[in-house]
């Protein structure tokens, strides 16, 4: 089995993407993830006199341990007509102490001449020159060669010459990009072929996503006889993003012969996704491939027939190979195969002819026409199943409620209020509470939560994370029935509710009772 080096730029190429901004405590906390993932090195920025947040990161990681990874610094040639322990990039990547540095330079004609605007000689001399002085103070030389593909068409003679001129300087590998991201996999595949005939020196590959295509041209590149793979987690990066490492290294470790990390870390590779997508603040897409929440969710009845009876029927690898899990999602879709299976975790062993398969199906039939979707709100399902079974114990009672929302001319701030009434645990006092909060939906919620908060001490460990609301008809206006969804964690779990109204104060008072109903069940008796 061969060896493929990963070598992960999320912390530099994956920042450039819109909405990513990392902390340097956030860089240095991924960065020992993928240390511990076991990538082979970690790109950790561009440490030049504009950028002082990464130079405080190399300053930082020089004290630290890395197990598997070497830190990589990344900068470019030096510039035109200075000597290269003149230039002040070069400087500072030395200074950086990163034991590995990382230079691009200009492959394509076009860009030496039109937008360095030097000579294609002096272009030549700047990559041997800045690698030649990388080695000299004994680091590790890697050459980006930005723009190859395009430069390859264009003159496939001078690209390669760029290549060669890294060379002479000692690179102890060149990296071929896919600058803009607009070749097309087959030629991928030609080009690479030609140029390892052409160089003595490793050869790595690196892709942009602008043709959707970054994954696919990576395993080709590889498969032509690339020893390296440049990438981002989660595939982040600047414009349409770049190569997926969280795709690429389940494609090339459980589909063909390649090796990227340990066997025993494969399994770790969702749970690094999700921890990258916390930490830049931003959603983790449920549909990414491998690693994303839908990658083995089942909906359609026939298919989660088959699945349930050989999963490899509609899954191509095991969830569990990548730490991900399978899903059968209920749905108007469903059949009794379906819910059957969601049921059996609730009650293990129960019967197909069991009342509460039917009941159950049933329910959700009905539900979901009145706006309903429990394929996201799994806890709701849930709490829905065992309230037909009558082993859903009623800890609290609603009598009533009133939210007030309030602006005045003159001013711009907008009032919430709410007050709300229950029946606690069956007792025959009905307790009121009220609070105010930043909308509706916050004060009934802080309302509820205060009201309870006396009998039921555990509803401080319940956080919700995320709150959506979805029109279910447009063509209705402003009085069309609406869906809400809560997701909700104790710090551990994570758990979705749902509820449906023409009212948005009614659905979403649904989905947060659901939301904390189902978090006291999972902390009852405890103290708090």
């Amino acid at each position: 089995m061969r060896q493929i080096q990963m070598y992960d730029t999320t912390l530099r190429d994956g920042c450039q993407a819109e909405g990513i901004n990392l902390s340097v405590a956030d860089k240095l906390r991924i960065a020992q993830r993928l240390d511990a993932f076991g990538v082979a090195y970690i790109e950790g920025g561009w440490p030049n006199e504009t950028n002082p947040q990464d130079q405080e990161f190399f300053r930082r990681a020089r004290d630290m341990q890395w197990h598997s990874a070497r830190i990589a610094a990344f900068g470019s040639t030096r510039r035109g007509g200075i000597a290269p322990e003149d230039d002040s990039n070069l400087q500072q990547l030395i200074a950086s102490e990163a034991p590995v540095v990382t230079i691009f330079g200009k492959t394509w004609n076009m860009h030496a001449t039109d937008i360095l605007r030097v000579s294609l000689e002096e272009n030549l001399r700047m990559i041997e020159d800045s690698i030649a002085f990388l080695k000299s103070h004994g680091r590790e030389a890697i050459f980006d060669a930005e723009h190859f593909f395009d430069g390859y068409e264009a003159d496939a003679q001078y690209a390669v010459e760029c290549l060669r001129a890294a060379q002479r300087g000692g690179a102890d590998s060149v990296c071929l990009c896919d600058t803009n991201g607009g070749t097309l996999p087959l030629r991928m595949y030609e080009i690479v072929v030609d140029v390892l005939g052409k160089v003595d020196v490793p050869v790595a590959i690196h892709c942009h996503n602008d043709s959707g295509l970054a994954v696919a041209n990576s395993i080709l590149a590889v498969q032509a006889g690339c020893s390296m793979v440049q990438g981002t987690v989660n595939g982040y990066g600047e414009r349409a993003g770049n190569a997926n490492l969280c795709t690429i290294i389940p494609d090339l470790q459980l589909k063909t012969d390649y090796r990227c990390v340990s066997d025993e870390k494969l399994p770790e590779l969702r749970n690094l996704s999700w921890y990258v997508s916390e930490q830049a603040n931003v959603p983790h897409d449920n549909r990414y491939p491998y690693v994303g929440k839908a990658a083995f969710a089942h909906k359609g009845g026939m298919h989660v027939n088959a699945v349930l009876k050989k999963p490899e029927s509609f899954e191509h690898v095991p969830p569990e190979a990548v730490g991900n899990e399978r899903r059968i999602l209920v749905s108007d879709d469903s059949g009794s195969s379906t819910v059957l299976h969601k049921l059996e975790k609730l009650w293990p062993g129960l019967s197909r002819t069991d009342p509460i398969v039917a009941d159950a199906l049933n329910q959700v039939k009905t539900l979901e026409k009145s706006g309903y979707a429990f394929e996201g709100a799994e806890a709701s399902f849930e709490l829905m199943a065992k309230r037909l079974r009558g082993e859903l114990p009623k800890l609290f009672e609603l009598r009533g409620f009133r939210v007030i929302v309030e602006r005045w001319e003159g001013s711009p701030d907008v009032y919430s209020e709410a007050t709300i009434r229950l029946r606690i645990n069956g007792d025959t006092e009905v307790t009121t509470s009220w609070a105010e909060g930043d909308g509706p939906v916050n004060a009934l919620d802080a309302a509820l939560r205060r009201v309870l908060r006396d009998k039921f001490p555990q509803i401080e460990r319940l956080k919700l994370t995320d709150y959506k609301v979805r029109v279910l008809d447009a063509t209705q206006g402003t009085a069309t029935a609406v869906r809400a969804l809560i997701e909700t964690t104790d710090g551990e779990a994570e758990w979705a509710t749902v509820g449906a109204h023409e009212n948005i104060i009614e659905a979403s008072y649904q989905a947060l009772v659901d939301s904390i109903v189902y978090g006291l069940m999972l902390h009852a008796g405890e103290e708090a």
